[in-house]
């Protein structure tokens, strides 16, 4: 295990422990919030200024407990972890509630972390997280060579848009990590792992591997 990610395993038993003693919590989990509650709040925030300053300086103390894995402002230092910076607020928010809801799965610190926030906290995270900058990349070989530009125009753009930004159902892909693109587009394709979709499966499953290394290099130099 490298030093990095034993660091973000430390990390995150601390922030199991830190929950398991605050028993206060208990009361806020116990009357969770409907998402369409949460994201309906959430695009209230969003439309009121000072609200969301308030927000977003509030979701920059709650996602520290992101950052042992998603790096610094939401951009991961490991090439197969996502970058949250720029991700669309109500589509993060979205992926929290179900990790609450169990209808995600990771590492159990994750899900135990995300689990161990109040719906507050999750809106705060996601607005905060929305607002980062993307780190830029420098544009390998691969992305230059126009083969990922032109199979985005042919496979993704339909759903995640002509660059890449996604909506509230549907994730930013500009910018992401390769290593991470490139993991999830083959478990599609293979139909593997916890995360399935039948949409995703249809548009995946005649890509090659080297097609996938294509569109995960254009994707990652895209600027959200």
């Amino acid at each position: 295990m490298s030093l990095f990610r034993f660091s973000c395993a430390l990390g995150l038993l601390c922030v199991a422990a830190c929950a398991a003693a605050a028993p206060n919590r208990d009361a806020e989990k116990s009357a969770q919030p409907s998402p369409e509650a949460m994201h309906e709040r959430l695009a209230q925030i969003s439309q009121d200024p000072a609200s969301l300053t308030a927000a977003i300086q509030r979701g920059q103390r709650d996602a520290s407990v992101c950052r042992h894995c998603h790096g610094i402002g939401g951009n991961s230092m490991m090439s197969d972890v996502p970058n949250l910076a720029s991700q669309n607020a109500a589509y993060l928010l979205e992926q929290m509630n179900k990790f609450v809801l169990g209808q995600r799965k990771s590492s159990p610190f994750m899900e135990g972390m995300i689990k161990a926030l109040t719906p507050d906290e999750r809106i705060n995270i996601a607005l905060f997280l929305s607002q980062q900058p993307v780190a830029r990349k420098p544009a390998s070989m691969t992305a230059q060579d126009g083969a990922g530009r032109k199979l985005y125009g042919q496979v993704c753009f339909h759903c995640h848009g002509e660059n890449g930004t996604g909506s509230r159902r549907i994730p930013r892909l500009a910018g992401q990590q390769t290593q991470y693109l490139e993991d999830s587009l083959k478990r599609y394709r293979s139909g593997s792992g916890e995360r399935t979709d039948p949409r995703m499966a249809v548009f995946t499953r005649n890509l090659t591997d080297t097609d996938i290394r294509h569109l995960a290099a254009y994707l990652s130099t895209l600027h959200p």
